[in-house]
């Protein structure tokens, strides 16, 4: 990575440019099984909602440019699953392969850690050769594989459960 980034607290004013990373995945991959553009407020809600829950939700910068961005969310709604957590990570386009989604889930399973989660896991639409691998460099193990679970650009899209031991 040239410039190393810098992980903070996203800020309500980071919407915009998260929504902008978010849209490209939306409109063009099946990563992500929204299928219709938000808009930034909607972001924001969504930031919010979060962070009122008491889970993080931060972002890369590099040279001052938002260039990821990382959050964690209830496993499940029921209360047994307090100390459990889903993952989410989207890296803008052109700054992908640059160790930047690494940087920001570490980040993410820092904070996670010290705030006495248990397990975090990691939901993958399938196949996803660049996500699978980061999950299982940072220690997480595939725990299941759900067949045609998602339909999005005229196809049956499949997903992986990993599972990370906090």
């Amino acid at each position: 990575m040239k410039n190393k980034p810098v992980i903070r607290p996203a800020a309500a004013e980071d919407a915009s440019t998260i929504c902008r990373i978010y849209n490209h995945y939306i409109e063009n991959t099946v990563i992500t099984f929204e299928e219709e553009p938000i808009t930034p407020e909607e972001i924001a809600l969504r930031m919010a909602s979060i962070r009122e829950k008491g889970f993080p939700w931060i972002v890369a910068e590099v040279s001052g440019e938002i260039t990821g961005y990382a959050y964690a969310s209830p496993w499940r709604v029921r209360k047994a699953y307090r100390f459990s957590s889903e993952s989410t990570i989207y890296v803008s386009p052109d700054a992908r392969r640059q160790g930047l989604g690494e940087a920001l889930y570490r980040k993410l399973i820092e904070i996670l850690k010290s705030n006495g989660y248990h397990r975090l896991y990691g939901v993958v639409a399938l196949p996803n050769e660049s996500s699978q691998r980061l999950h299982e460099k940072l220690g997480f193990r595939k725990v299941a594989h759900l067949s045609e679970t998602g339909y999005k650009f005229s196809r049956w899209i499949d997903v992986g459960y990993w599972e990370l031991s906090l």
